[in-house]
């Protein structure tokens, strides 16, 4: 199993930048598959970004492709979700979530067994 725990989050200036890290705690780090999802009020939780166990395959949604990056640091197993360029309509909490048997391409929220608590972005106009 795999606990994680979002921080990062905050109220930005459309236009600005966060970075969200994740935390995890457990074992085999590198063998989970890790994404980004996020939730705004009203709306059904939707991917972001995913990255494999080494780092070197990364899928994005489209809504944020050139403007977020997802990476990782599995020596202090983190995640990280670099996002620039922020708009209003990425408002939203963002959630961190792991899988072992996921493939990097999987932007399903079905697909992850195991989330974080989230953490509130709020991008003004």
């Amino acid at each position: 199993q795999v606990q994680l725990v979002e921080s990062g989050g905050g109220l930005v200036q459309a236009g600005g930048s966060l970075r969200l890290s994740c935390a995890a705690s457990g074992r085999s780090f590198s063998s989970y598959v890790l994404g980004w999802f996020r939730q705004a009020p009203g709306k059904e939780r939707e991917f972001v970004a995913s990255i494999s166990g080494f780092g070197t395959v990364t899928y994005y949604a489209d809504s944020v492709k050139g403007r977020f990056t997802i990476s990782r640091e599995n020596a202090r197993s983190t995640l990280y979700l670099q996002m620039n360029s922020l708009k209003p309509e990425d408002t939203a909490v963002y959630y961190c979530a792991a899988d072992r048997g996921a493939s990097v391409y999987y932007s399903q929220v079905r697909n992850y067994d195991y989330w974080g608590q989230g953490t509130q972005v709020t991008v003004s106009s």
